[in-house]
C-alpha cells in the first residue's frame, strides 16, 4: 500500500509519497525482469504472442504501482539499474524517466542507452511502451539532433509506433549513422513509402550490410522485390543475423515453385541447410510434416525443423512436443548442444501427434 504524507510540499518540488518501500522495490525489481522476459519470448521463433500478453498484463501491473509511487519510486529504479544493468533495467529506468518527463533522468537514459550494446533494446522498448502522444516532444526534438543515437531512438520509436515522420524519412534513409540508415529503411518498407523507391535502391549499394539488407528487403514491401533478389539470397546464403528475413522476404515475394527449387539447393550444403528447413515453415505447406519429423531426428536441423512446425501448426503449441533438455534425445543431442540447453522438438511425440490429430486433416 501506498501512503501520502498530508505533509505540504515545497512549491515546484516533486511530489512526494510515503510508501512501503519493500512493495516499491518489489514493483521495481518485477517490472524489469517481466519486460526483458517479454523481450526474449518476442525473440523466440515464431513467439507465442499468448504467453507474452500474459506477461504484458503482469508488466502493467507493476507499472502501475511505480506510476502510483510516483518520485518516490526513483531510488528503487537506480538501485536496480546499479546493481544489474541489464536491457530490463534500461527499459525501466528509461520508462519511468518519460512517464515523470524528467528531462535530467531522461538525458541519463539517453547515455545510458549510448554505451548499453545489445541493451540498447531496453531504451527502445520503453518508448514502445508509451503511448505516442507522450514521446511525440522527445522523438520531434530527437529526430535532427546531431547526436546520432537520439536520431536512432526517433526512428525506432516511430517504427514501434507506426508513425510516419514524412519529408524527414527521406533524409534518413541517408543518415551518416548506418544504424539510423537501416531502421530508416525498414520504416520506409513497413509504412509502404513508394514515393522512396529510388532512394531505397540507392542504398542497395551501401557501404554497409545492414543498411543493405533492410533496404532489399523494403524493396520487397513496395513491390520491387525483382531489384532486391541477389542481395536477399546473399544474406540468406550469409547465414547473419538477417538470414531469417531476408529468407521470409524471398517466399514472400516468389514465385513458389522458384524459391523451392532455391531452397533445395540450400538444403544440401550444411551451412545453409537449417535455413531451408526452417524456411519450409514460411510456405504454408501443411504436408511436409513427415518431413519435419525426419528432420527432428538430425540436431543440426531440429530447431529450425522446431520452428518450422509451429508456424506451419500453430496448434502443435498447445501438445507439449518439444523438450528443453535435447541431451535427454539420446547422444548426438547431447554433443550438439552441450550444456547449452535449447527447445528442441521430440520427433516420436511430434509423430504420435500427427497421427492422433492431423490423421483427418491435410497435414
Amino acid at each position: 500500500m501506498l501512503v501520502a504524507t498530508g505533509k505540504p510540499k515545497p512549491e515546484g518540488a516533486p511530489e512526494l509519497r510515503r510508501i512501503v518501500p519493500d512493495v516499491v522495490r518489489q514493483h521495481a525489481e518485477q517490472a524489469a525482469f517481466f519486460w526483458a522476459q517479454r523481450d526474449t519470448l518476442m525473440e523466440d521463433d515464431p513467439p507465442d504472442l499468448h504467453v507474452v500478453a500474459g506477461i504484458d498484463r503482469r508488466l502493467e501491473a507493476n507499472l502501475d504501482g511505480l506510476r502510483i509511487a510516483g518520485p518516490a519510486a526513483w531510488p528503487f529504479i537506480v538501485a536496480a539499474y546499479e546493481d544489474f544493468p541489464e536491457k530490463g533495467e534500461l527499459f525501466l529506468f528509461t520508462w519511468m524517466a518519460i512517464e515523470q518527463a524528467d528531462k535530467e533522468r531522461i538525458s541519463q537514459a539517453v547515455e545510458f542507452g549510448k554505451v548499453s550494446n545489445d541493451n540498447v533494446r531496453g531504451s527502445v522498448g520503453a518508448l514502445a511502451w508509451h503511448s505516442p502522444e507522450t514521446i511525440r516532444p522527445l522523438v520531434r526534438d530527437w529526430i535532427g539532433a546531431p547526436d546520432a543515437f537520439k536520431r536512432y531512438l526517433s526512428v525506432a520509436a516511430c517504427a514501434g509506433h507506426g508513425v510516419d515522420p514524412k519529408q524527414m524519412l527521406a533524409r534518413l534513409v541517408h543518415d551518416p549513422d548506418p544504424r539510423v540508415r537501416s531502421h530508416s529503411l525498414h520504416l520506409a518498407g513497413k509504412l509502404k513509402r513508394t514515393d522512396l523507391v529510388r532512394d531505397i535502391v540507392g542504398r542497395l549499394e551501401d557501404e554497409h550490410e545492414q543498411p543493405r539488407t533492410w533496404a532489399a528487403w523494403a524493396l520487397t514491401e513496395l513491390g520491387s522485390g525483382d531489384l532486391a533478389m541477389a542481395e536477399l539470397k546473399r544474406v540468406v546464403a550469409s547465414g547473419g543475423p538477417e538470414a531469417l528475413t531476408a529468407l521470409r522476404a524471398i517466399v514472400k515475394i516468389g514465385p513458389d515453385k522458384d524459391v523451392r527449387a532455391w531452397m533445395g539447393g540450400l538444403l544440401k550444403a550444411p551451412e545453409t541447410a537449417a535455413l531451408a528447413v526452417r524456411g519450409s515453415g514460411m510456405l504454408g505447406d501443411r504436408t511436409i510434416l513427415h518431413w519435419l519429423i525426419h528432420q527432428m531426428r538430425n540436431p543440426a536441423l531440429a530447431v529450425a525443423a522446431g520452428g518450422a512446425l509451429l508456424e506451419t501448426f500453430p496448434e502443435a503449441r498447445e501438445a507439449n512436443l518439444f523438450t528443453l533438455d535435447p541431451t535427454e534425445l539420446g547422444q548426438a543431442f547431447e554433443d550438439h548442444f552441450g550444456d547449452f540447453g535449447a527447445r528442441v522438438p521430440v520427433a516420436d511425440k511430434v509423430r504420435e501427434w500427427g497421427h492422433r490429430d492431423c490423421s483427418d486433416k491435410k497435414c
